[in-house]
């Protein structure tokens, strides 16, 4: 009966060691990819744009695509682009900081999340109604040759 005990105890602290090692990292140690969330576009371009930048990410739209004034969402991507004047493109994410529900639609100058009404700035995702407390993300996109991209 004692080494049953000790066999299954062993077995229940590998185990928990093996979920801290999987889980328990937070840094990104050699994991690839920039968690630094700092835009990597030159300094002159709009933060989320870089139109200068060679395309090199998928294709969201070509720049006709989004109206000015307002935006598209992309559910697929989980993405917003905007342009608040014309020929300013902005990109955030599409996932609302209050409850993470998708926003779902544009309109007067706001990306509106259909959950509890939050509602964020065309210009740069600022909360202009509540109950978000936080502005939604921004995401890298690339403006060249009339196309869009992501990244």
């Amino acid at each position: 009966m004692n080494a049953r005990r000790r066999t299954v105890l062993t077995a229940g602290a590998a185990g928990a060691a093996a979920l801290v090692t999987g889980c328990g990292s937070s840094g990104d140690e050699g994991g690839g990819g920039d968690a630094s969330g700092t835009p990597t576009a030159s300094d002159t371009a709009s933060p989320g744009t870089s139109p200068d930048a060679s395309p090199g990410g998928e294709e969201l739209a070509a720049t006709s695509d989004i109206p000015v004034g307002g935006g598209t969402i992309f559910k697929e991507r989980k993405v917003v682009v905007t342009q608040p004047e014309e020929g300013e493109f902005k990109a955030f994410s599409a996932v609302c900081t209050h409850a993470q529900c998708l926003v779902s639609t544009v309109s007067d100058g706001t990306i509106n999340c259909p959950c509890h009404g939050s509602k964020f700035s065309i210009t740069d995702a600022a909360v202009e109604a509540s109950p978000a407390t936080r502005p939604l993300p921004a995401e890298q996109i690339t403006v060249s040759g009339g196309a869009i991209r992501l990244g």
